[in-house]
C-alpha cells in the first residue's frame, strides 16, 4: 500500500483555513497521517476509507473550533453535525467513538468490528513521533512522514500544553483515558 491523499480531507479543510490559521498545514498533515497510518492497521479487514478521513478530520478540531484542550466532546459534536448534514447519520456512533477513544491508553475493546481501536493506534503512531509502531514498518512510515511533514505539529502540542499548566494544572490532559 502506498501512501494516500484524501480529497474528503482536503474538502473539509478548506472550510476550517480561517479557523486553524497558521496551525492549519500542522494539523491537515496530522489527519493525513493518521489515515494513512490506519488505513495501514486496518489492512486485510473491510475498511470504510471514508469513514477513517472524517474521524481523521474531526478528531481534534475541538482544539480550534471551542479554542480548548478539553476537546473531544466538541470534536464529537462537529462530526455528528457533520455526519447528519451528509446522510450518514447511520456512522455517528462509530466515529464519535473512534474521536472519543483516539487518546485511550489501554486497548478499545467494545465493539471490535468498528474502527476505533486502529484508529486509536494510529493517532499513537503519530503523537509518538514513530516510537510506538504497532509493526508497521520502517519505509512505510518514512514514506508518510515524508508525504505529510509535521510542520511543527508536536511543538504546537507543547505550546497548548504549557498554556494549559497555567490554567489548569491538575487537569493537564482532560483528553486521556485509560
Amino acid at each position: 500500500m502506498s501512501v494516500m491523499k484524501s480529497d474528503l480531507i482536503d474538502n473539509l479543510f478548506d472550510g476550517y483555513r480561517d479557523v486553524l490559521g497558521p496551525d492549519y498545514d500542522a494539523y491537515r498533515n496530522h489527519c493525513l497521517r493518521v489515515f494513512n497510518f490506519c488505513l495501514r492497521l486496518t489492512r486485510g479487514k473491510p475498511v470504510a476509507e471514508e469513514k477513517i478521513a472524517i474521524a481523521a478530520f474531526f478528531h481534534d478540531i475541538g482544539i480550534w473550533t471551542d479554542k480548548t484542550l478539553d476537546y473531544i466532546v466538541p470534536s464529537q459534536e462537529h462530526a455528528a453535525a457533520y455526519l447528519k448534514k451528509s446522510g450518514k447519520a447511520e456512522w455517528i456512533d462509530e466515529i464519535t467513538a473512534m474521536i472519543g477513544e483516539h487518546h485511550k491508553l489501554s486497548a478499545y475493546k467494545e465493539n471490535p468490528e468498528w474502527l476505533v481501536e486502529a484508529f486509536r493506534k494510529s493517532d499513537m503512531v503519530d503523537l509518538s513521533g514513530g516510537m510506538i509502531r504497532f509493526k508497521m514498518s520502517d519505509k512505510f512510515f518514512n514514506d508518510v512522514l515524508e508525504e505529510f511533514p509535521y510542520e511543527g505539529f508536536h511543538k504546537m502540542l507543547l505550546q497548548l500544553l504549557v498554556e494549559r499548566l497555567k490554567t489548569r494544572p491538575f487537569n493537564l490532559l482532560p483528553m486521556v483515558k485509560l
